[in-house]
C-alpha cells in the first residue's frame, strides 16, 4: 500500500529545509528538549550547556542546542499559550516522526522528552512563593482538544471543575510522563495544575473588567476530588501534556512558584527561583541514559 503524503499546505517546509515556525531541521534538536515562554529565557538555559552548536531564532520561537554532561539538549522559547504549544508540539513531532523528502509518517516513531521551565502562581495559601512545583496532572480550560481526539486517561477533576462553575464546556485533563517526575527529587513538591487561556479574568484577575465567575479562585481552591486539589495557575501545561499523549512523547511541566494569589504575595526572589529550577531541572533531567 502507498504511504499517504502529506501536502505542502498541510506541513509547510521552508526553503532551507526548515519546518515553517520554528525554522529547524530535523539535525537541529535533540531528543530531550527544555522549553521556557519567553524567549530571553533561552540563553539562562543554555548558559549551563558545556557547549552550545546550533542557534536559530523565528518569531518568538528561540533555539539553542548543545551539549550537557555527554547529553546532547535543546532548549526552546515558545511564548504563551496552549496555540502555541499546538504548533510547537505539532512540528517537533514533525521533525522527527515524519520524512520531510517523502512528505510520509515514519514507521518507526521517535518520542522526546519536553520538560516545560515556567512560572506560575499558587492557589493555595499554603504553597508559598518560591516553591518548585511539578505538575503531575493537568487541567485545560481552553478548546484545544475540542479539535482532536478524546483523550483516554481520567476526566473526574474536569468534570468537577466544569460542574462547580457551571461551564458550557468540558476541561480537558492530562498527565505528566511518570517516568521523568519519578526522577525528581525533594526540591519539587507535586501539584495539580489549572492552565488558563489567559492571564486577566481566565486566572480571576480584575483590572478594568470584571471576571465573569465571581470567587473564582477560592471556589477551584476549595475543590478536592479524590484527596486532589488544584495547586496552581498558568497558560500551557495542558496542551503539553494533551498533545503529548496523543503524539507519544514524554511530557513534564516544571514552575517556579512566584506568586500566591490567595495571599496576594509576589516573590521578591522570582529571578533566583527560576534559577534554582533550572538548574535542578538540568541536573536532574539532563543526564546521559
Amino acid at each position: 500500500m502507498e504511504k499517504h503524503r502529506i501536502p505542502e499546505s498541510e506541513l509547510i517546509i521552508n526553503s532551507d529545509g526548515s519546518i515553517y515556525h520554528l525554522h529547524l531541521k530535523p539535525e537541529d534538536l535533540a531528543s530531550v528538549i527544555f522549553t521556557v515562554g519567553d524567549p530571553e529565557r533561552v540563553p539562562l538555559v543554555s548558559r549551563n550547556f558545556d557547549s552550545i552548536d546550533f542557534q536559530t531564532q523565528k518569531r518568538e520561537f528561540v533555539t539553542h542546542t548543545g551539549m550537557l554532561n555527554g547529553q546532547r539538549v535543546s532548549v526552546m522559547s515558545t511564548g504563551m499559550g496552549t496555540d502555541n504549544i499546538e504548533i510547537l508540539m505539532t512540528e517537533l513531532d514533525a521533525l522527527v516522526n515524519v520524512d520531510f523528502e517523502t512528505r510520509t509518517v515514519k514507521e518507526e516513531k521517535t518520542s522526546l522528552q519536553i520538560i516545560r521551565l515556567g512560572t506560575s502562581g499558587a492557589m493555595q495559601a499554603d504553597l508559598p512563593v518560591g516553591t518548585l512545583l511539578a505538575s503531575e496532572i493537568a487541567i485545560g480550560m481552553d478548546s484545544l482538544m475540542s479539535y482532536y481526539p478524546p483523550l483516554s486517561g481520567n476526566q473526574e477533576i474536569a468534570q468537577a471543575i466544569q460542574g462547580e462553575l457551571n461551564l458550557p464546556f468540558r476541561p480537558y485533563q492530562a498527565r505528566a510522563a511518570f517516568q521523568l517526575v519519578n526522577r525528581l527529587d525533594d526540591r519539587f513538591v507535586k501539584g495539580v495544575t489549572l492552565t488558563c487561556p489567559g492571564f486577566y479574568a481566565p486566572q480571576g484577575r480584575e483590572v478594568r473588567l470584571k471576571p465573569r465567575f465571581d470567587q473564582f479562585i477560592e471556589r477551584l481552591a476549595g475543590l478536592e476530588v479524590n484527596g486532589r486539589r488544584l495547586t496552581n495557575f498558568e497558560m500551557e501545561t495542558a496542551g503539553y501534556y494533551a498533545m503529548g499523549e496523543l503524539l507519544g512523547h514524554q511530557m513534564l511541566s516544571l514552575n517556579a512558584i512566584v506568586a500566591n494569589r490567595p495571599n496576594r504575595e509576589f516573590d521578591k526572589k522570582a529571578e533566583k527561583t527560576v534559577d534554582r529550577m533550572i538548574h535542578a531541572a538540568l541536573e536532574l533531567l539532563a543526564v546521559k541514559k
